[in-house]
């Protein structure tokens, strides 16, 4: 998908009650451009990937249980595998009322979820051939769960990225005059979110900086 855009609303019996305009759907390919920040919103946790590395090193190779407490976690392991997938509808509805007004230029370019893939396989779906976004690590507090797994599996940078939302569920690419407002957009929709990369020229990667 080459951006995203919210294909509707509905009420409490599933009737649909609106339809985004297509003048207003996001299409990063087109609208992305050198110099825009990117932005991204805190996850809970795991959300729904990479389970399967997760297991192998919390539970085979540091040999926890999913019923014992785990200091660095502040639960147990098994809580920590059931936290709640972050919903970032009000998010993302607010970033797009806001900031992408008919008939004015976009200052929300485009949105990526962090899903299977991490940062490395899906924020370039939605970037131009002759864009790269630099992610700048440290930029964000990590979430402990990925902090345990990558020292105890001695897990690389790249493979963690590629893998892990490493505590950021959804990437928002907006224009860098425009930023600060989205933030607050966000913030207010009560996540978390933090400045953490840009937008430079290259051939459509994601590159960690």
């Amino acid at each position: 998908m080459p951006g995203f855009y919210q294909p509707g609303e509905y009420d409490v019996s599933g009737t649909i009650v609106g339809v985004v305009d297509k003048s207003r759907m996001l299409n990063g390919q087109k609208t992305i451009k050198r110099g825009d920040a990117v932005i991204g919103i805190a996850s809970s946790g795991l959300h729904t990937n990479g389970y399967s590395l997760a297991r192998k090193v919390l539970q085979e190779q540091l040999k926890l249980k999913l019923r014992s407490h785990v200091a660095d976690l502040g639960c147990t392991l098994g809580d920590e595998f059931l936290k709640v997938h972050v919903s970032y509808r009000d998010a993302v509805l607010a970033l797009v009322n806001r900031l992408n007004r008919p008939g004015k230029t976009p200052g929300l370019r485009g949105l990526a979820h962090i899903t299977g893939g991490g940062f490395i396989d899906n924020i370039p779906r939605v970037l131009p051939g002759k864009c790269d976004c630099v992610i700048r690590r440290g930029s964000w507090p990590v979430l402990p769960v990925f902090q345990m797994i990558q020292r105890g599996g001695k897990v690389d940078e790249r493979e963690m990225h590629q893998v892990f939302n490493m505590g950021i569920g959804m990437v928002a690419v907006v224009a860098a005059d425009r930023a600060d407002q989205a933030l607050k957009l966000i913030k207010a929709a009560k996540h978390s979110a933090w400045i953490i990369g840009e937008i430079t020229k290259g051939t459509g990667v994601t590159r960690l900086g």
